[in-house]
């Protein structure tokens, strides 16, 4: 393996407070001081001058399709894609055919990353044999086999005395259980959320009451239980922030996730019948975006993650109410979040820390989210100012699906380094053979 020297770059690294112009050296797959060494006969520069380099970014939710829906995406073309929007680690969901409910799935999760993909991946185990709300699975055998938390994800657990086990067993795990937090009696039929937008376009709503119910369940199941682990998935309400943020000032262990579309679009997307606007828990309104911003910016809610979802073109290629719910996110999230950036509504180095060292928190893995001696080289290179027009033409996930298509973005990913490796480089970015001192 070369090594890299990373130049001239502004390293912002949240977990050390650091921010400064400098330069970064990575031998044999980590990350080491310039003074650490003789240069090697075999170091590569490459010239960060003008860029961000920080910690390569996690992300906590998303969807790789493998195994079962191959045609929507693969371990290997999903974390390709992962790897341009800058994410080094990413965790799947279980919704999977089969689901990752027993060890050999998870197994086989690892065996396809080791061999096919780019970035690092984590399984998240089912909470649910078949993830189907009735019967809780083996959590310390999944654990065990390397899972790194347990959700039912895409299906609420609508029993409590199940969500009530589950909770109780993560206590003994030590792993957070996750919920995607929707009341079905309420959202059932539903298509977009409820407001004007679903009365003008003739579409069922989904109340903000269908997830803030679920939310207000989990978060007293979890009062009653120190100890456990709760983690909300996707909020997307100003109902569910405050619910969140209540529960936290009396004590209760909850963390929390955001995406980057509940953050920056409204149900105004879906205007036209506009499937790609289509997503589980649905786009709000303004006020819910401000609202999860404000609970970001005050760390109610932890970190943003991208529940990266990608769909066939069929599934979304026909009427809104058969459409598929999902956003293809892993390219864009960066460049949408930026636009936060370059409004005033959160400072770089918030956002960097949203998307590094905060998610790494909650995953058991040693000096992930870091730049500090010895972590692994995994970095993200990136350009706050560079403009780039959204072509899913050119996306590497298979998943074209995007209601950002055809915009431009402010803010991309010019590399993306894993492990001492560069898995992605954009064009403009060129690597040169070391040449005289460091």
């Amino acid at each position: 393996m070369k090594s890299l020297l990373i130049r001239n770059g502004r390293l912002i690294d949240p977990s050390q407070n650091l921010d400064k112009i400098g330069d970064l050296f990575i031998s044999e797959g980590k990350i080491y001081g310039v003074e650490d060494a003789a240069p090697p006969p075999d170091l590569q520069v490459l010239d960060a001058e003008g860029l961000i380099v920080c910690p390569g970014f996690i992300d906590f939710h998303c969807h790789l399709r493998q195994p079962g829906d191959e045609a929507k995406e693969t371990i290997a073309t999903g974390t390709r894609a992962a790897a341009r929007g800058g994410f080094t680690t990413v965790c799947c969901m279980p919704n999977t055919n089969p689901p990752l409910d027993n060890p050999q799935v998870i197994d086989y999760i690892l065996r396809e990353a080791a061999r096919e993909a780019v970035v690092r991946v984590l399984p998240i185990g089912s909470i649910s044999r078949g993830r189907q709300g009735k019967e809780l699975t083996d959590m310390g055998k999944l654990a065990a086999a390397g899972a790194v938390a347990f959700s039912d994800d895409g299906t609420p657990v609508s029993s409590s005395p199940l969500m009530y086990q589950a909770l109780d067993c993560s206590r003994t795990v030590g792993l957070p259980i996750i919920d995607h937090c929707e009341d079905i009696t309420l959202s059932q039929g539903g298509q977009i959320h409820e407001g004007r937008v679903s009365l003008e376009l003739g579409l069922q709503g989904i109340p903000s009451a269908a997830e803030e119910n679920m939310v207000a369940r989990n978060l007293a199941l979890a009062r009653q239980l120190p100890g456990s682990h709760l983690h909300i998935a996707h909020v997307s309400t100003e109902g569910s922030v405050e619910l969140i943020r209540r529960a936290r000032e009396k004590g209760v262990s909850v963390t929390a996730e955001v995406t980057p579309h509940h953050l920056t679009l409204t149900d105004e997307a879906a205007r036209g019948y506009n499937t790609d606007a289509k997503v589980s828990p649905p786009l709000r309104t303004a006020r819910d975006n401000q609202a999860l911003i404000r609970g970001l910016r005050e760390g109610v809610i932890d970190f943003i993650v991208t529940d990266h979802a990608p769909h066939a073109e069929a599934d979304k290629r026909c009427a809104f109410n058969l459409a598929a719910s999902g956003i293809s996110n892993f390219e864009t999230a960066l460049g949408s979040l930026m636009g936060l950036v370059h409004a005033g509504q959160l400072t770089l180095n918030m956002l960097i820390a949203r998307l590094t060292a905060d998610p790494a928190k909650i995953l058991r893995h040693e000096k992930l989210g870091t730049l500090q001696r010895g972590a692994p080289g995994d970095i993200t290179i990136f350009d706050p100012a560079k403009e780039w027009p959204v072509d899913t033409g050119n996306f590497a996930s298979k998943g074209k699906n995007t209601p950002l298509a055809g915009t431009v973005l402010k803010g991309k990913v010019m590399a993306t380094i894993y492990g001492g490796k560069l898995v992605y480089q954009d064009g403009a970015i060129k690597l040169t053979a070391f040449q005289g001192n460091r």
